[in-house]
């Protein structure tokens, strides 16, 4: 166990006062703990020696040697304890009776190196059973702890922790292990300072690296003197703002809770030793008289100070206290457990031969060693004390905070424990609602060389830089990442598009020229119209069917010729509205054929103009081509090969709906795949091919009698309806989506018009040019259009 400035060595024999206590520790606090547990130690030897059943009719005593914190004394206590002389004589031992049992060292790892026996020393070096076989502990080794102080830091998601570390074998093998296990968890070492002692030189350098660095949680495997000196440079130098995190030597220390520290230890996690209570140490304590015996100059001392002791909160210092001195407790009982286990011969498939044991009073050392390795002591707090194949006992720590008083000083509050006897995922516990924060608001403060990535952005290294410092990118085009710190950006499925945040796929816009939306709709609207203005002239044409001006038109041609011009004007009704299989199969075929029927009409209607006038010159052999029937037969076999070009298109290569990801990122565009844009251009083209022909031969006849100027009116209609899809090409090419089919609609509208326009205002429709208009005798122009008829 550890004694901060006493060896306690236990053996058969009487105690001795120390030498040099109060010259070496100016701290009365300090000289306390050390008077309180030599009371602990002749508590265990009365609490022992009065059972009946543990070692009956043996006494166990002890002697005490002070090492004055010096390495010489430390040996020069042991090699005194094995001669029983004044003065230490290696290799040499003359005390035979009482034999010598054990030793409990001191607390500091490097003197229990030197002396490496049963003791308090807590540096993981010392579980090496190869170097050190007869060596066991009451206390967790530095291993746990610093597993346990490098869990807390990630607990509270401080991945940027800054370490300090006094210069001794506690330390640096301390500090190593919280190293690698805050680089294991995923966090970041911002620096590691060591300090010593005898130089305190370096003390506000290793001040200037805390202040310097971003990191908030800086973690202090120090002692509870090396960190007055820390605080003092830290004040001197105003460093604040940072939390810092307490190893078992310091996490309770009374030194430190003065309160011109308070500004700096407010709000500070920790780890100390489990703290217990003593059964009967309490009454013990009350019935020693301060002037009993002067065998013991302590006692005085101890009842000035004993009931001062308030370490946690104002609680029973009988328990409070007793967080050191409960381990020096247990290693007592420990070696008397260990002693009568060998004196009943216990374990006898141990180490011995033919069902053998031991001597009590003539023992060797790795006798008594196996059975300390195999003992089992149940504690009155419920807990069972024994030691691992390494001599370690389970650790079990309590957490700490430092909180403020009223007037300043402050406190030690256990918020939670680390028990490593458990064997589920709650070793590590700790109540938040029980730690009290010094930043704003009380929440945990932040210690990171980077703020998390939120959702919606990964992670990026930066070079030279240590893993937890670096960039957040957001995520890609269609990639999202749902959680805090993601590494990389999961992309959405085909049909789903990443949020605003980036933070889910939501399933995507699907988009097509709907007929509820104001383009659609006000393309459908002007459909249905334009689609009226032929059907009202053609019930015009109905009723004046017998005028002589209607008969000289060619009535049924020209009946024809306004029904597919509302035709055309409905066919772009089949783009509007959601692409489903039959309107993308139909549509393009109707709208082809529809159109084709129109401009075979046009094309009949201008060949008959054309033919007869030439066939009223004398001689000439084109008078039987003059024939209605010949317009008829224009228009059928002009209509029947674009009919036979579209059923072979649906047949070989048949138009489909299909979603379109890949025009616009996020959206769905709902559109029909024609199957074959060759068969489309052809049926395009061949569409083109009847207009480009009825251009022609109505610009040939554009020199006709003024009476019969429809070849004018031909030609410009045919002009503008070549204008409008010649334009349709670059349009479409150029536009995306719904636009795409807009277009194409507007096309069909514009070249619609173009020829209801052009068509109605020539001369031969009703309402038109007379004979009158031109100066001739009416009944020459009817006799004319009645050979037209």
């Amino acid at each position: 166990c550890s004694l901060n400035r006493l060896t306690i060595t236990s053996l058969w024999g009487i105690a001795q006062p120390p030498n040099c206590t109060e010259r070496h520790h100016g701290a009365v606090h300090g000289l306390f703990e050390i008077i309180q547990q030599y009371y602990v130690m002749k508590f265990a030897f009365e609490e022992i020696n009065k059972n009946p059943t543990l070692l009956p009719n043996l006494t166990l005593g002890c002697q005490v040697y002070d090492s004055c914190v010096g390495l010489q004394q430390e040996l020069d206590g042991t090699l005194k304890l094995l001669t029983g002389q004044k003065q230490g004589v290696p290799n040499y031992v003359c005390n035979r009776t009482p034999p010598v049992t054990s030793v409990i060292g001191h607390s500091a790892s490097t003197f229990s190196i030197l002396n490496a026996q049963v003791h308090f020393s807590t540096s993981s070096v010392l579980s090496d059973k190869t170097q050190f076989p007869s060596f066991f502990r009451t206390v967790p080794s530095d291993a746990f702890q610093s597993k346990g102080l490098a869990q807390l830091v990630l607990h509270f998601g401080w991945t940027w922790v800054g370490l300090v570390a006094v210069g001794d074998d506690y330390g640096h093998q301390g500090i190593q292990v919280i190293k690698q296990e805050i680089l294991r968890g995923g966090a970041c070492v911002a620096f590691t300072e060591y300090i010593m002692s005898n130089r305190l030189e370096r003390i506000p350098h290793v001040i200037k690296s805390i202040k310097e660095s971003t990191a908030k949680a800086v973690i202090c495997f120090t002692k509870g003197i090396d960190m007055i000196y820390l605080l003092d440079e830290m004040l001197e130098q105003d460093v604040s703002g940072k939390l810092l995190v307490a190893g078992e030597a310091w996490s309770i220390s009374k030194l430190l809770t003065v309160a011109k520290y308070s500004s700096l230890l407010s709000g500070s996690v920790g780890f100390s030793f489990h703290s217990t209570t003593i059964t009967g140490f309490g009454e013990f304590l009350v019935n020693i008289h301060p002037f009993g015996t002067k065998r013991d100059p302590w006692t005085k001392i101890f009842w000035e100070k004993a009931y001062g002791c308030k370490f946690l909160d104002g609680t029973d210092p009988n328990n409070s206290c007793l967080r050191s001195t409960f381990n020096l407790y247990m290693a007592i009982h420990m070696v008397a457990k260990a002693l009568h286990d060998m004196w009943t011969c216990q374990e006898h498939n141990g180490p011995f031969t033919n069902g053998s044991c031991a001597d009590i009073e003539d023992f060797k050392p790795w006798q008594l060693s196996y059975y300390l390795r195999h003992a089992r002591l149940d504690l009155s707090n419920g807990r069972e004390l024994f030691f691992d194949v390494n001599g370690d006992p389970p650790a079990v720590y309590d957490i700490v905070n430092w909180q403020v008083n009223a007037d300043g000083t402050m406190r030690h509050v256990k918020v939670g424990s680390y028990d490593t006897r458990r064997t589920d995922l709650n070793t590590f516990h700790i109540d938040p609602r029980a730690v009290r924060w010094a930043s704003e608001r009380g929440q945990v403060p932040v210690s990171v060389c980077t703020q998390s990535c939120v959702a919606g952005f990964r992670k990026v290294l930066r070079k030279d830089k240590p893993v937890c410092c670096f960039q957040c990118v957001p995520c890609g085009v269609g990639d999202i990442s749902n959680e805090t710190d993601s590494l990389d950006c999961t992309k959405c499925s085909w049909d789903m598009w990443p949020n605003a945040q980036k933070d889910k796929c939501l399933p995507k816009n699907r988009e097509f020229l709907s007929f509820e939306e104001p383009l659609g709709a006000a393309l459908s609207a002007i459909s249905v119209f334009s689609s009226l203005l032929p059907v009202s002239i053609t019930g015009l044409f109905t009723c004046y069917k017998n005028t002589p001006i209607v008969r000289a038109n060619n009535f049924s041609l020209s009946c024809l010729l306004l029904i597919s011009m509302s035709l055309c004007f409905l066919c772009s009704l089949a783009f509007i509205g959601y692409p489903q299989p039959e309107k993308c199969l139909l549509r393009q075929v109707t709208f082809g054929t529809v159109f084709t029927l129109c401009a075979s009409c046009i094309l009949a209607k201008t060949f008959m103009v054309v033919v007869a006038f030439m066939a009223t010159k004398p001689g000439s052999s084109l008078k039987s081509w003059a024939s209605p029937r010949v317009s008829y037969m224009i228009v059928v076999l002009s209509s029947f090969l674009q009919l036979v070009l579209c059923i072979s298109w649906i047949s070989l290569a048949p138009p489909f709906p299909e979603d379109n990801i890949q025009t616009k990122p996020g959206i769905i565009i709902v559109e029909c795949n024609e199957g074959s844009p060759t068969a489309f251009w052809c049926m395009l083209g061949y569409l083109g091919l009847l207009a480009t022909i009825s251009f022609i031969v109505a610009f040939l006849a554009r020199r006709l009698p003024n009476s019969f100027n429809e070849a004018k009116f031909i030609t410009f209609s045919m002009l503008a309806f070549l204008s409008v899809w010649v334009s349709y090409i670059p349009a479409s090419l150029s536009s995306t989506g719904k636009y795409t089919v807009a277009m194409e609609v507007f096309a069909i509208l514009s070249s619609s018009w173009a020829l209801v326009i052009c068509m109605l205002y020539d001369g031969g429709l009703p309402g038109s040019s007379t004979a009158s208009d031109y100066g001739q005798p009416r009944e020459t122009t009817v006799r004319h259009r009645r050979s037209l008829d």
